[in-house]
């Protein structure tokens, strides 16, 4: 059985009949909104956002979940997708998962228009039915996600950034929605702010660890969907990297920046700030931050009664830092 499935495994009838409620939330009096939206629902990824809100719900509630979970999954994957349109857009990507993008078929304004869509559907399905805690939780995590991006593009200009800023940006650019997803599973089915917090805190520190096998995955040489070095290119700071300059001489630092900075089209040379970042410990040191942010993760589930959705949530927690992809 595929990791993907074994953890989907305690949720499976869940996530059926989400597909089923996501679709509806989609839908719109527009014939070319539905085919958009069709073409976007049947190129989905591994659907990791619903299933830690389900997971969450169902251990901390002993095995329950309610119509609110299902609209808490589907407002965080509206918005999710609507965040992910517009990215395509400002990137100015024509893939998405192997796919084209929304832009690359029916152009930018489409595209932005589509995004607006998602996120308005998004925000109405939670006030429709009175669930402004959940779209607290919602909110939040997009404004920092926002903030997040924002703080990576001003300080990517100056290639000297701290390992404190490294977190904050990753803490808010990606850990920030897995940490939403599971505070918003368990705020959906119980009424205890200590418990919602440990969840939000638990996926946080997935998300953490998430980034940086990210980031480790630019300087191995396995085929895993995104070429060796392309972060490299594009002048994003790594934890590997970020340790590295940190920790090299002047004259190394004043090397590396340059290439980074005036040669990073050069393959030869992106090649030798690869090996010069693994030569200098970077890689070791990132994977030990990730399984410092993995073990965290594991001792929060500790506090969490034995059962079939607590399992599957360690099964996850070790799969995003031993995937290959």
């Amino acid at each position: 059985m595929k990791i993907t499935e074994q953890i989907k495994e305690p949720i499976l009838r869940e996530m059926e009949l989400f597909e089923t409620k996501f679709h509806d939330a989609m839908a719109s009096k527009v014939a070319l909104l539905n085919r958009i939206t069709y073409y976007i629902v049947n190129r989905k990824g591994k659907q990791m956002r619903p299933m830690f809100v389900f997971l969450s719900a169902k251990m901390v509630s002993g095995g329950t979940v309610n119509e609110r979970t299902y609209r808490g999954a589907s407002v965080i994957e509206l918005i999710h997708t609507a965040t992910l349109v517009h990215d395509d857009v400002v990137d100015d990507s024509n893939r998405r998962r192997g796919f084209f993008s929304i832009n690359a078929l029916w152009k930018n304004k489409i595209a932005v228009l589509v995004g607006d869509y998602l996120l308005s559907k998004g925000l109405l399905l939670s006030i429709d039915n009175g669930d402004f805690d959940l779209l607290r939780i919602i909110s939040v995590a997009v404004r920092e996600m926002s903030e997040g991006e924002l703080l990576q593009i001003e300080k990517a200009r100056r290639l000297d950034i701290t390992e404190d800023v490294y977190y904050d940006i990753i803490r808010q650019k990606t850990a920030t929605l897995i940490a939403a997803c599971c505070a918003l599973g368990a705020q959906s089915v119980i009424e205890d702010a200590a418990t919602v917090e440990d969840m939000r805190y638990f996926g946080e520190l997935i998300g953490m660890a998430f980034q940086i096998k990210d980031d480790l995955f630019d300087y191995t040489d396995e085929a895993i969907g995104k070429p060796t070095g392309i972060d490299i290119k594009e002048q994003k700071m790594t934890l590997p990297l970020i340790h590295v300059l940190n920790n090299c001489t002047a004259k190394e630092k004043s090397w590396l920046i340059n290439s980074i900075k005036n040669h990073n089209k050069d393959k030869k040379r992106v090649k030798e700030v690869i090996a010069f970042v693994k030569d200098h410990h970077g890689l070791s040191y990132a994977e030990n931050k990730m399984e410092e942010f993995q073990q965290k993760a594991l001792r929060i589930l500790d506090k969490f009664d034995d059962s079939t959705y607590k399992e599957a949530l360690i099964v996850m927690v070790n799969y995003v830092i031993e995937r290959k992809k």
